[in-house]
C-alpha cells in the first residue's frame, strides 16, 4: 500500500509533464513521459498481486489491457494515419481485455439492458457528430465506438453485482467512463474541431486507467 503513496504522485507529475509537452509540442518530453506514465499504471496494477485477497486472474487480464494501451499510446505519438489506425486497434483490444476482466467475475445483470440503451443513445449521438469528418475512418471508428461502449457497459454492470466490493465496482465504473470521455475529446480534436485544450484530456485518460488499475487491489 505504501507504494501507492509514491507511485500516484509520480504519475501525476509525469502526466503533467506530458500535458505540457503536448501543449508546447515538445516531442522529446512527450516520447519519454507518455510511455513512462503508462508503465507506472501497469506497475500499480501488478503490485496488487502481492496483496492478500487479490484476484490474480482479474489482475493479469487488466495488466494485459494496460500493456495493449501502452502500445496504443506509443502508436498515437507518431501522429500519422497509419499509426493512428494501429493505435486504434491496440486500444480496441485493450477494451476487449477490460470487458473480459469485468465480466469474468460479475457476469450480466438485469439492469444491464437499461445501461445498454442509455449508452446506445449516447453512442449514436457521438457518431452522428463525428461522422462528417471521418472520411475513410468511418468503419474503424464505428467499430471502436461500439467496443468502448460495450466496455463501459460492462464496467457499470459491476455496480449491480456482488463479485466486486463496492469500492472496486465504483473504481471500475468511474475508470471506464473517464476512459470513454478522454477518447471522445481525442476524436473531436482529430475529426471535427482541433483545439489546444485537448491535451488536458490526458488527465481524464490516465485517471481512468489509474482507477481501473486500482480496482485490482483488494479494497472493501
Amino acid at each position: 500500500m505504501v507504494a501507492l503513496y509514491i507511485l500516484i504522485p509520480v504519475l501525476f507529475g509525469a502526466v503533467s509533464a506530458l500535458v505540457w509537452a503536448r501543449r508546447t509540442d515538445h516531442r522529446l518530453v512527450e516520447y519519454i513521459s507518455k510511455p513512462f506514465s503508462t508503465l507506472l499504471v501497469i506497475a500499480i496494477a501488478l503490485l496488487a498481486l502481492g496483496q492478500p485477497g487479490v484476484m490474480p486472474a482479474y489482475t493479469w487480464v487488466i495488466a494485459l489491457g494496460l500493456l495493449l494501451s501502452l502500445g496504443g499510446d506509443v502508436s498515437l505519438m507518431l501522429r500519422t494515419n497509419r499509426w493512428f489506425l494501429i493505435g486504434l486497434v491496440l486500444f480496441l483490444l485493450a477494451h476487449v481485455a477490460y470487458s473480459v476482466a469485468f465480466s469474468m467475475r460479475s457476469g450480466f445483470q438485469p439492469a444491464d439492458w437499461i445501461v445498454a440503451l442509455v449508452l446506445l443513445a449516447i453512442g449514436a449521438a457521438i457518431y452522428a457528430y463525428l461522422r462528417p469528418g471521418l472520411g475513410r475512418m468511418r468503419g474503424p471508428v464505428l467499430m471502436y465506438l461500439a467496443v468502448i461502449l460495450f466496455m463501459v457497459s460492462r464496467g457499470v454492470s459491476t455496480l449491480f453485482g456482488s463479485a466486486f466490493s463496492p469500492t472496486q465496482a465504483w473504481l471500475i465504473a468511474a475508470g471506464a467512463v473517464l476512459f470513454m470521455l478522454s477518447d471522445l475529446l481525442l476524436a473531436i480534436n482529430r475529426f471535427r474541431r482541433p483545439f489546444k485544450a485537448e491535451a488536458y484530456g490526458l488527465y481524464l485518460y490516465y485517471a481512468g486507467q489509474l482507477l481501473i488499475a486500482l480496482s485490482t487491489w483488494p479494497w472493501r
